[in-house]
């Protein structure tokens, strides 16, 4: 048979079991404190004590990881154009020349994308 237990009891026994946890973490949070890393600086600029700086260069970081990642999408939107083009032309439902030509388009516009980011990364910096 089981044992019912009383609402207050089942609610006083979670609160020693919590108070109990949170003063085991807060005893681990002090040894995991003591040897945090120190943050990597930006790369543009010495912010020094100041804080709009630091921001900014943060922020110019992000721009540029940002435009990376259009970069990376941008491959592989074409390269995935590109199998489906070849695929399409080996069921015979494409020509080889289409697969041809978006290959020399489709590396037009990465060289394309690459000069772009590439400028806009200078300009930001």
């Amino acid at each position: 048979m089981k044992k019912y237990v009383k609402p207050q009891q089942a609610l006083r026994r979670w609160r020693a079991r919590l108070a109990a946890a949170a003063l085991l973490a807060a005893a681990h949070a002090q040894l995991a404190l003591a040897a945090l890393p120190t943050a990597v600086p930006p790369s543009t600029g010495d912010p020094g004590d100041n804080w709009l700086e630091l921001a900014k260069g943060y922020i110019k970081d992000g721009g540029i990881i940002l435009g990376l990642g259009l970069g990376i999408a941008a491959f592989l939107w074409v390269a995935w154009n590109a199998l489906s083009k070849f695929n399409e032309a080996r069921n015979g439902k494409a020509e080889w020349g289409e697969v041809g030509l978006l290959a020399i388009v489709g590396g037009g516009v990465l060289i394309f994308i690459a000069f772009l980011l590439n400028e806009a990364a200078g300009i930001i910096t």
